[in-house]
């Protein structure tokens, strides 16, 4: 079993539309309304691979109460501990793509492919958590406030007011374009309850007797108010001291502090880690997260691809083509491939490998959570790692 944790979950809204008009009435074509946070994105992904999970979490009010009964509704395991805040709620707006940016790789449906770099543009105006590309080699702009930009690997071009649960491109090779390319997508994220020493007291005891069951353990998303910015590192420190491996995927303070509580992964993106060890490459960043206690430390680095830093050495995946949809969720698709290998002992390449077709997969489903698995299988075996 793998158990998540997901202290910040929220009731998540997707409209899918055609071109906003932000100073008009707009027509929403599709409305997709479910639990969400990074910890429970990635519990769904495995659940839908066949895997025991178990989501934990903190829930509260009347959106805490939408959030349980969304995963009673899923038949996903969970065992939150109720907290007396309101759990925050999230708004996705994705446009309807406009125009033929082909197919990808022989054909995947649901697939689409950029054929040259500059062919689009992707712009967030966003909310508050994680912009990623996981695809080549794009430019990123937003004006963020401690939230996460990645480019795991795509040429496209991001631009984000400030803000967004997260934005990410799996694919490789080309950009996202607003009004007339491929779509556009803007997230609107609440803060978050505050927490209590108590109530958090209560999950860390339950914690204590939960994590001891687990096979694997993936801590990831942002810290609601009150959580101390260590907390992370705690619950990892707790989880390896029954032998229990653990992904930690957090930016900010929670990232520096995670190495502490000597996690099996990091999972950082390359300007994240900058923040976390100035003055370094990627590389040696990685090496000095691990010599704090991380066992091995994942890395997304634009348009140098994926890289991994572990004990059995350095491996470096890129895309074969960049797969365009709704970015939202990806990397917690990649997080859920990253938690099987540990569960069953993969080798690292295979590892990475299936991590990143996993995030590619998931950005052509339509809502986080989700992953395609045709576009899975299409291109699981043409990523590269050297």
């Amino acid at each position: 079993m793998i158990v998540t944790v997901t202290l910040n979950a929220a009731l998540d809204t997707t409209y899918r539309v055609g071109d906003v008009d932000w100073d008009g009435v707009n027509r929403v074509h599709e409305v997709h309304r479910r639990a969400g946070g990074k910890g429970v994105n990635v519990a769904r992904v495995l659940s839908s691979l066949g895997h025991e999970i178990l989501a934990t979490g903190l829930a509260g009010g009347p959106t805490g109460q939408a959030i349980l009964a969304d995963l009673d509704a899923a038949g996903l395991p969970h065992a939150f501990t109720p907290i007396a805040g309101e759990s925050r709620a999230t708004l996705v707006i994705s446009s309807v793509v406009r125009g033929d940016a082909g197919t990808a790789g022989g054909g995947a449906a649901g697939a689409r492919r950029a054929g040259t770099a500059g062919d689009g543009e992707f712009r967030g105006a966003s909310g508050g958590e994680e912009l990623r590309d996981a695809g080549g080699s794009g430019e990123f702009r937003g004006a963020s406030g401690g939230e996460e930009l990645q480019d795991a690997g795509g040429s496209g071009e991001f631009r984000g007011a400030g803000g967004g649960e997260e934005f990410r491109d799996a694919g490789g090779s080309g950009e996202f374009r607003g009004a007339g390319g491929a779509g556009r997508t803007a997230l609107f994220n609440e803060p978050g309850p505050e927490v209590t020493d108590e109530e958090l007291g209560n999950f860390l005891t339950s914690w204590e007797a939960r994590v001891k069951t687990a096979d694997a353990v993936v801590i990831s998303g942002s810290l609601p108010r009150g959580v101390p910015v260590d907390f992370y590192a705690t619950l990892a420190r707790v989880a390896a001291g029954h032998g229990v491996p653990v992904i930690v995927d957090a930016d900010g303070e929670p990232l520096r502090h995670a190495p502490e509580g000597r996690p099996a992964i990091v999972k950082p993106n390359h300007e994240e880690l900058a923040r976390a060890v100035p003055g370094c490459g990627p590389a040696e960043a990685a090496q000095v997260l691990r010599s704090r206690g991380a066992g091995s430390v994942v890395v997304s680095m634009g348009k140098d691809g994926l890289l991994a830093v572990t004990p059995d050495g350095d491996f470096l995946a890129r895309m074969p083509y960049t797969v365009a949809g709704n970015p939202t969720g990806a990397g917690d698709a990649l997080v859920a491939g990253l938690a099987l290998g540990l569960v069953e002992a993969t080798p690292w390449p295979e590892r990475l490998r299936r991590a990143a077709a996993l995030g590619a997969a998931a950005v052509a489903a339509p809502v986080a959570g989700d992953f395609d698995h045709t576009v899975f299988t299409d291109i699981h075996h043409k990523i590269t790692i050297t």
